[in-house]
């Protein structure tokens, strides 16, 4: 069974089966769970590794792979929305327009279509990225600080 499936950035961290408990530790801090506390440790965690987060126009979900999803919000095809390897790889996409950019300028990051102009919703609905709407038509962004916030 496993407990802690990831755990990023902390390499001494472990989970051990220990008759009827579970072990879990965390940089040297242990924590004994009876297994039903444990499970519920391990779906609370499930949970808040697969957030979604709902904005305006858009919408963020965090996957368990590490993976990160710009969709438009309440829409539900594949064309609605654009995955990412991970929320670190759309920080970077943050940081290569312009200070001031149009969804037009996001075509240089790979983006295409109708895609470029839910990313760029998104970046100005986050709060980690500090973009703001300078303009509806044409559709354009303004970056608000030098570097892009951590989530």
């Amino acid at each position: 069974m496993r407990l802690v499936e990831k755990f990023a950035g902390s390499p001494d961290c472990w989970a051990e089966r220990r008759g009827d408990r579970v072990v879990v530790s965390v940089d040297g801090d242990e924590l004994v769970l009876p297994t039903d506390d444990a499970e519920q440790l391990r779906d609370s965690l499930s949970d808040a590794l697969t957030a979604r987060e709902s904005f305006m126009n858009t919408a963020g979900v965090r996957r368990p792979d590490g993976s990160y999803v710009v969709e438009r919000r309440g829409a539900d095809s594949a064309g609605n929305r654009k995955v990412f390897e991970s929320f670190d790889a759309l920080r970077g996409r943050c940081r290569r327009p312009p200070e001031t950019f149009t969804a037009e300028d996001l075509s240089a990051t790979g983006l295409t279509a109708g895609r470029r102009h839910m990313v760029l919703w998104h970046l100005v609905e986050h709060p980690a990225f500090p973009v703001a709407l300078a303009s509806r038509q044409p559709l354009t962004a303004e970056k608000t600080a030098t570097e892009v916030a951590e989530p």
